[in-house]
């Protein structure tokens, strides 16, 4: 199955999905170092989103988090790929960066509310994001 889906940073990314149950704020919420969830009142501390395409309705709070996730993408330590239901500039930056300073590419893509539970059920996601073209998503049958 396949999901057209906004481009917000492109690249390339397959795996398991890590799939959020509230926002995460990348600023005192990730430790960039093991890619572990380190706020203490989100409900999955300690879970690691390692080389896992991110699905999260959206992102939460400080600018700061844009250098946190662009850490994390360059030690190899932050998600392979991030699917977003709200856009998230601070997000999208933080994968700019990562690609543009070290070569590293987090496709960021933002999907509509009706593909949702789809991505959210589906375990393994693929994304293929280039450019200003739609991104697909491809999903197991």
């Amino acid at each position: 199955m396949t999901i057209h889906a906004i481009t917000l940073v492109p690249g390339q990314a397959e795996g398991q999905t890590f799939v959020l149950s509230e926002p995460l704020s990348f600023w005192g919420g990730l430790d960039s170092t093991t890619g572990r969830i380190i706020d203490q009142w989100h409900p999955q501390k300690d879970e690691v989103m390692t080389g896992r395409i991110l699905v999260m309705k959206a992102g939460r709070g400080s600018s700061s988090g844009s250098s946190v996730l662009a850490e994390a993408i360059r030690r190899k330590t932050g998600p392979a790929g991030i699917v977003l239901m709200t856009r998230d500039a601070i997000i999208t930056v933080g994968a700019m960066v990562a690609a543009e300073l070290y070569g590293v590419h987090c496709p960021v893509v933002l999907v509509e509310e009706t593909d949702w539970d789809k991505i959210v059920s589906a375990g393994i996601v693929g994304i293929s994001a280039a450019g200003t073209e739609p991104a697909i998503l491809t999903l197991p049958i």
